[in-house]
């Protein structure tokens, strides 16, 4: 059985984080297709019976062995990949979480090709998924408004 994600008969909701440490964001570089070689947020898919918040600690922890701490949501992102005929491929709605960094080192997984801590000004140039400099923008906004209640 193929992968019920592609060509599917609904969206999928999925999760992803934008993870501050030491006033930089943690980018990390898709390894596989559909994005492979996009740079963008760790994270993946919400699984059934599992919490928004949940989902996005196992996926950044599956990602890059990283423990972290979900503070707001920093915006969303609609993903919608049509092949050459015009049917859609892939259709993800995309939850991206402001996070704290609180343990561990970045360690890439099978899914990742790279994963390192960037300042926002350098995102410029890289080759990202839509709108990742505004989520990451949101995410610094969010985080800082947490520190100040």
């Amino acid at each position: 059985m193929g992968d019920p994600r592609t060509y599917p008969d609904r969206p999928y909701l999925a999760v992803s984080a934008a993870i501050v440490r030491d006033g930089k964001v943690l980018i990390v570089r898709r390894a596989c297709a559909p994005a492979q070689g996009i740079h963008t947020l760790p994270g993946g898919a919400v699984e059934t019976g599992e919490t928004l918040m949940e989902a996005v600690i196992r996926e950044v922890r599956e990602e890059t062995s990283l423990t972290i701490e979900p503070v707001a949501l920093a915006g969303h992102r609609e993903v919608i990949v049509r092949d050459a005929a015009g049917r859609v491929e892939r259709h993800f709605v995309v939850l991206a979480f402001a996070a704290r960094w609180i343990a561990g080192e970045a360690a890439p997984g099978e899914e990742l090709a790279e994963a390192r801590w960037m300042h926002p000004s350098m995102l410029d140039g890289l080759q990202t998924t839509e709108g990742l400099a505004e989520i990451v923008a949101e995410a610094f906004v969010r985080l800082n408004d947490s520190k100040q209640h």
